[in-house]
């Protein structure tokens, strides 16, 4: 990868003189290859030559005219090729001169390496600056820029220089006679070849070597967004050449050592397959068009290898968990694996696992990313989901038709409620090697996320953005009505707590809307309520019925909160959520540091502070609860998860706050929190910096064991009482305040923060789930 300075001073004018030669060259060339067409080879077809001289000297003299051909034809190549190359690299050079030209002017700088900063940091402004102050997103748009064009130089450089190797070819004695008209051209010539290298790679199946797999897994990397290289390697293999190659790798009783002695390759190469696939599944062309279709038609047919026999749906399922992979797509085959099931299953009258299980022979081994070994299609495809939000958005808002060559009879199924409710997801044997639900609901949940959030479950923290919609609000809608409606629904799917948890954390902003309601029926928002995903001014995201409407009720906010609270997962990550959203609150609707206020000016600060302590302690009381339920007192059980209930506290350390989202560290991507303003204020970064603290770190086993549940639990409540003072001493702490206002603030809002938590006591909460024996 070429680096910023080297792309900024590049000195191209060797490059120009380059050019220059070859063209001359070009010319030269045309003149010689006309000579030779008319003189040399002209004249030799005119001769008459007898006996072993037509055969030696008349094929010399046609060879050496011919070389005359090729010659000019890879001349006008590597000139073609550097003429492109020098427009790529002057276009990135000359937008690089631009953005380090127009840096200062925005506020930013950028230095030798490209990294981008403050001009004048805020902390040594003058009271009077009145400049430029770049926000988070002006920062992320110049990195962007940055990043654009050294990708642009980059890829010049990496086809002009396997193009030029080309042409000067391995043959000493010979001109290649390669032809490329540009370096577009010669893009493509590259990707067919990699692309056919692949398909040879392919053909040699399990068979193959280890050294074999990791050049395959090389051209995937290699070409891994290509969309030229993915449609030729797609459509060269074809859409039951997959399955067939991918049955075969599972299949455990061919005597392959691939899959004992080299799993790591295999899920390298599930990866790099995955993403290649998804990434040819966006071509329009109509044989990319008629390949995804014969992909859904053989999904229930068997893919026959000498010991297994999978479906087509088995097999393929496990090529979509991994990459971005075309909406319509995604949604067409989920709809035909969807009906399959429940035609296999005679509607419901069988178990899906019934359905799937292969007949005779031994189980495939189809997944080798971890979590289930890949026998349950669903689970795979609710993780491609996972990575798709737009398809799974729409999949979990829609109906599927069930049978779709039926236009009478209105068959529907809808697919939230089959998945969360109606189907009984089978046990897979999961990396414990134990037999479980939780691969099926943790896809689900993943899928769920992706839905909700609308962005893949697992995106990287840095640089997430709050893209809610109202489609993915409705999604949201049905998950609350579902999962805060019985204990039952979150308890009896394992693995599906974490990312209810995740989600709840992504509408933390409306569910403290609902909260801050007096009834716990009503739909309409308390007037002026500081809280939800009103812009400034005062319009919903999610449609104008929300404008002053709710998403959902008080009762059913709490319900969920309660619910999702009770498991360790879910309570941590609502928790944390919580906090940073109610520090956030109070930056955008407490007085600024600076200002002059008096005590009638700090009512949205204690409302905010108010549901912010009730929520904290709804969430407490859940998980208190549900541990006193699950484990006998004092037992050591017992006292470690009391000990826990504390530990959200880490999530705050580490957490990237920009553009309006703190994305909260741990665990697979990030956890999207949303805040009250696009701009990070103090308050939240002091929140943010302040040092964690918890229970679980305070006792050693020993000592723990030593407490009585009773007091330890006092003693959790208790320091739960502490954090929900966090975000009212992050805002009183400000560098910003005097610190005659800071001690008031603190007086004034720690002391309230402590009154409303007891207003947690008021509410009808959840009660615990019992355990089936």
């Amino acid at each position: 990868m070429l680096k910023f300075d080297q792309v900024l001073h590049a000195h191209l004018s060797g490059l120009k003189e380059a050019i220059t030669g070859w063209s001359e060259t070009v010319s030269k060339l045309e003149k010689a290859k006309e000579k030779a067409d008319t003189g040399l080879q002209g004249k030799a077809d005119k001769a008459d030559w007898k006996g072993e001289n037509a055969g030696v000297t008349q094929a010399f003299v046609r060879k050496t005219a011919k070389e005359f051909g090729d010659a000019l034809t890879e001349a006008r190549s590597i000139r073609n090729i550097l003429r492109d190359a020098q427009t790529e690299f002057q276009a990135a050079k000359s937008e690089l001169e631009k953005l380090v030209a127009e840096a200062p002017g925005k506020g930013m700088r950028i230095d030798q390496n490209g990294a981008v900063s403050h001009l004048i940091r805020p902390d040594s402004r003058s009271k009077d600056y009145d400049g430029p102050k770049p926000q988070p997103a002006d920062f992320e748009a110049m990195n962007a820029a940055i990043k654009a064009a050294i990708t642009r130089a980059d890829d010049a450089d990496d086809v002009a220089s396997r193009a030029l190797r080309t042409l000067v070819g391995g043959d000493k004695n010979n001109f290649s006679g390669t032809n490329y008209d540009s370096l577009k051209a010669a893009s493509k010539v590259q990707d067919a070849e990699d692309a056919h290298a692949a398909y040879e790679l392919y053909k040699k199946g399990d068979e193959a070597t280890p050294e074999e797999i990791d050049k395959l897994n090389a051209l995937f990397k290699a070409n891994q967004k290509d969309p030229y290289f993915a449609e030729k390697f797609a459509l060269e293999v074809g859409p039951k050449g997959s399955m067939e190659y991918w049955a075969d790798m599972g299949d455990p009783s061919d005597g392959s050592r691939l899959g004992v002695d080299h799993r790591d390759k295999l899920k390298e190469l599930q990866t790099n397959w995955s993403m290649t696939l998804a990434t040819a599944t966006h071509s329009t062309s109509p044989e990319m068009e008629q390949w995804k279709a014969d992909v859904i038609k053989a999904g229930t047919e068997p893919i026959q290898t000498r010991g297994t026999s999978p479906y087509g749906f088995q097999v393929m399922s496990n090529l979509l968990r991994v990459g971005d992979y075309d909406d319509k797509f995604l949604k067409d085959y989920g709809n035909g694996l969807v009906v399959a099931e429940r035609k296999m299953t005679h509607d419901g009258a069988l178990p899906p696992g019934r359905a799937w299980q292969q007949m005779g022979g031994q189980p495939s081994h189809l997944n080798w990313l971890g979590g289930d070994l890949g026998k349950d299609p669903m689970i795979g495809f609710m993780e491609g989901l996972g990575h798709n939000p737009k398809a799974s958005t729409e999949f979990f808002n829609s109906d599927i038709d069930l049978t779709p060559e039926n236009s009478k009879d209105n068959k529907k199924l809808d697919p939230f409620d089959y998945f969360s409710k109606d189907r009984q997801w089978p046990e897979e044997l999961n990396d414990k090697g134990n037999l479980s639900k939780e691969p099926g609901y943790n896809a689900l949940g993943h899928a769920l996320e992706s839905a909700t959030t609308g962005h893949p479950y697992d995106a990287e923290a840095e640089g997430l953005k709050d893209v809610r919609t109202k489609e993915n609000a409705e999604v949201m809608q049905k998950v609350l009505e579902r999962y805060g409606s019985d204990p039952k629904f979150m308890h009896e799917q394992p693995g599906i707590d974490d990312s209810l948890g995740k989600m709840g954390a992504a509408y933390i902003d409306e569910l403290n809307r609902s909260l801050e309601t007096d009834s716990d029926t009503t739909m309409e928002e308390v007037d002026g309520s500081p809280f939800g995903a009103n812009d400034a001014k005062g319009k919903s995201r999610f449609g104008e019925e929300f404008d002053t409407g709710l998403l959902w009720n008080r009762g059913d906010a709490i319900n969920f909160m309660g619910i999702v609270s009770q498991s360790e997962a879910g309570h941590s990550t609502l928790s944390a959520a919580e906090s940073l959203y109610t520090t956030s609150v109070l930056d955008q609707v407490g007085p600024k540091p600076g200002t002059d206020f008096d005590e009638r000016d700090l009512t949205d600060a204690r409302t905010t502070l108010r549901i912010g302590s009730e929520a904290q302690g709804i969430m407490d009381e859940s998980r208190m609860a549900q541990i006193d339920k699950d484990y006998e007192k004092d037992s050591e059980e017992h006292k470690k998860a009391v000990a826990k209930t504390t530990e959200w506290v880490k999530f705050g350390v580490g957490a990237a706050a920009a553009g309006g989202v703190v994305a909260l560290t741990g665990g697979a991507g990030g956890v999207l929190v949303p805040l009250a303003a696009e701009t990070v204020g103090g308050a939240v970064t002091t929140f943010i910096g302040m040092e964690a603290d918890d229970m679980a770190e305070k006792y050693e086993k020993d000592e723990l064991l030593k407490q009585k549940s009773d007091d330890l639990k006092a003693e959790a409540l208790d320091k739960g009482k502490q954090n929900s003072l966090r975000p009212g001493i992050a805002y009183a702490s400000d560098p910003a305040w005097d610190e005659e206002e800071r001690r008031y603030l603190r007086e004034e809002l720690v002391k309230y923060t402590r009154d409303s938590r007891l207003h947690a006591h008021d509410n009808n909460l959840p009660d615990p789930y019992e355990k089936k024996d």
